[in-house]
C-alpha cells in the first residue's frame, strides 16, 4: 500500500547510509523530508551560536541535495516537535513518522513523549538507529552494567567490530505532497547578527558532500602518520571530522567501511589510533545514556564539594585568549576564530582552567558549548570531566598539565602559537611558550612588550599547582 511518510530529520543530516530514509522509502507514495526547530526540547543544552552557523548551512545543502532528487527540505518550528508534526502528518496525510534516535537526556525524553503522542494518535512510528557503532545498552561488564572505564569498554567493542555494509544514497526519492510548505531555512535566525563568521567560512564546507571530500582526503592522507601527528597542533594530522559527525552528515559507519577499504585493518596498524577515537566518542555517549545527570554534575560525587573559585576576571581572561600563558592563548584565539580548537590544546586549556585558575569545569564546558562548531554534548561532558578529574576513567586530579612544558613538546618551534598570537611571532623558539623568561633585550629586539603587547600569565604555575594539589586533599578521602 502506498503512502505517504514524514521523515523527521535532526542529527542524521545525509543521504548515504540513511537508516531511517531508508526505512521511510518503503512503500512511500510521498515523502516528506521534515526539520524542526524545537530547540526548547534541549533543555539547558539549546545549540551554541557556532553549532547554529553550521547547522544552518547544513540545513541549506541537505536542501539541495534533496532537491536534485526530486524532493526538497521542509523546515517547521514550535515549542515542541509534537505539534509540528500532528500539523504536517495532517496537512499531508501522513500515516507514518520514521526518524533516527538522540541520545542526550533532554532530547531523549522528549522524544519518548513525542513517539507516545503519535502512537496514540493512530501514526507508525519507526525508530531507528544511525549515528553510532553500537547503541549505548548494546555492551555491558561482565556484572551487566555500564563501563566507567574506556579501555575495558573499547576491548569489548572492538572485538564485536566489523565492516558494515552501508545504504547508498537514493538517485531519486519520492516527491513532497503536493501543496505542503515550510518555513524558509532564514526564519530560523540560526546566523549571527553581527557578522563574526568569516573564519568559520574559511575553515569548513557543513554539508554531507563537504564532510565526504574531508573524510576521503583524511583517509587516503593525515590517516597513515595519525597517530604520530595527531598531537602536534601546528600539523594538519586530524581528520577535523567532528562537526559533521555531530551532526549526522556522516556517519562512523562510513569512516570505518573507508578505512577498511584501504585495506587497513580497524585494530592494528596506522588506522588503529583513530579508529579508537571514534571509540571515545561512542564511549561517550555510553555514559550519557547511563549517567544523563553527568551534563552538569561530577559522575564523582566527591567533586560536589569541591573548593571552586569564582573570579569572573580569570574566566574572561581564559575565554579571550589572554591569559599569559602562549599554548592557551593560541588555542582559544582558535577557538574564537574557527569554532574549532585542537585536542592536545583543549587538554591544556582545560586543565589550566580546572586546575591552576581552580574555575569550574561547568563554566569550560559551557564556554565551549557557545563556541564549538563541534559541540556535541556527549563528548563535551566526558572531555571536561575526564581533565577536570571527575568523570569516568578520568585522568587523575593530580595530573596537572604544565602548558609551558606542553608547548615546548607538542609546538617545539612555536608555528602553532605564532599563528594565532601574531604579537609574539618573532620571539625565538626558546621563548615563544614562555615570554615572561626572556631577557629584556630579546623582547626587545621581538618587538614585545610585556603587559602591553602581551599580557604577564594570570596565574603562578607552580604555586597555583600546589594549591589545587591541596584543594584535591580535602575531597579526596571522602566516600
Amino acid at each position: 500500500m502506498s503512502e505517504t511518510v514524514i521523515l523527521w530529520l535532526r542529527r542524521d543530516l545525509r543521504l548515504a547510509d540513511h537508516p531511517a530514509l531508508a526505512r521511510a522509502r518503503r512503500g512511500a507514495e510521498r515523502l516528506v523530508p521534515l526539520y524542526i526547530d524545537a530547540t526548547a526540547e534541549e533543555g539547558d543544552w539549546r545549540p551554541g551560536a557556532a553549532s547554529r552557523w553550521w547547522l544552518h548551512h547544513s540545513l541549506a545543502a541537505l536542501d539541495r541535495d534533496l532537491r536534485r532528487r526530486g524532493s526538497g527540505l521542509v523546515i517547521a518550528r514550535g515549542a515542541d516537535s509534537l505539534g509540528a508534526l500532528r500539523r504536517i502528518a495532517t496537512a499531508c496525510g501522513a500515516t507514518r513518522v520514521c526518524w533516527g534516535r538522540r541520545y542526550e537526556p533532554a532530547a531523549r525524553a522528549a522524544d519518548a513523549r513525542t513517539e507516545l503522542q503519535l502512537r496514540a494518535d493512530g501514526l507508525r512510528c519507526e525508530v531507528v538507529a544511525g549515528n553510532l557503532l553500537f547503541e549505548p545498552w548494546d555492551l555491558a561488564t561482565e556484572a551487566n552494567g555500564p563501563y566507567r572505564v574506556f579501555s575495558a569498554y573499547w576491548r569489548r567493542a572492538v572485538a564485536r567490530l566489523a565492516v558494515p555494509e552501508l545504504i547508498p544514497a537514493p538517485e531519486a526519492l519520492p516527491p513532497l505532497p503536493p501543496g505542503l510548505s515550510g518555513l524558509p531555512i532564514d526564519a530560523l535566525g540560526l546566523l549571527p547578527r553581527s557578522r563574526w563568521d568569516a573564519g568559520l567560512a574559511r575553515a569548513w564546507t557543513p554539508g554531507e558532500a563537504g564532510a565526504l571530500a574531508r573524510a576521503r582526503a583524511f583517509v587516503d592522507g593525515p590517516l597513515a602518520a595519525y597517530g604520530q601527528r595527531r598531537d602536534l597542533p601546528a600539523m594538519s594530522g586530524t581528520s577535523r571530522l567532528s562537526p559533521h559527525l555531530h551532526f549526522g552528515e556522516i556517519g562512523p559507519r562510513q569512516l570505518v567501511r573507508m578505512i577498511a577499504e584501504r585495506g587497513l585493518p580497524l585494530d592494528d596498524g596506522p588506522a588503529e589510533p583513530y579508529v579508537r577515537e571514534l571509540g571515545w566518542r561512542e564511549f561517550a555517549h555510553h555514559l550519557i545514556h547511563h549517567f544523563p545527570h553527568t551534563t552538569d554534575a561530577p559522575l564523582d560525587g566527591r567533586f560536589a564539594d569541591f573548593p571552586w573559585q569564582d573570579d569572573a576576571a580569570q574566566l574572561a581572561a581564559w575565554q579571550q585568549g589572554r591569559t599569559g600563558i602562549p599554548l592557551i592563548d593560541a588555542g582559544l584565539r582558535e577557538l574564537w576564530a574557527t569554532g574549532w580548537m585542537h585536542n592536545r590544546v583543549r587538554m591544556a586549556a582545560a586543565s589550566l582552567l580546572t586546575k591552576n585558575l581552580r574555575l569550574p569545569w561547568q563554566a569550560g564546558a559551557r564556554w565551549f558549548w557557545a563556541t564549538l562548531v563541534d559541540a556535541d554534548l556527549a563528548s563535551n561532558t566526558l572531555g571536561w570531566q575526564w581533565t577536570a578529574g571527575c568523570g569516568a576513567d578520568a585522568a587523575p586530579y593530580f595530573r596537572i598539565f604544565n602548558p609551558v612544558r606542553q608547548g615546548e613538546r607538542f609546538d617545539p618551534d612555536g608555528d602553532y602559537v605564532r599563528r594565532w598570537c601574531p604579537e609574539l611571532a618573532r620571539l625565538p623558539a626558546r621563548f615563544i611558550h614562555q615570554p615572561w623568561a626572556a631577557p629584556a633585550n630579546v623582547l626587545a629586539e621581538a618587538g614585545v612588550r610585556l603587559d602591553s603587547d602581551y599580557p604577564r600569565p594570570i596565574v603562578d604555575l607552580a604555586a597555583s599547582r600546589r594549591a589545587a594539589l591541596a584543594a584535591w586533599e580535602t575531597i579526596k578521602g571522602r566516600a
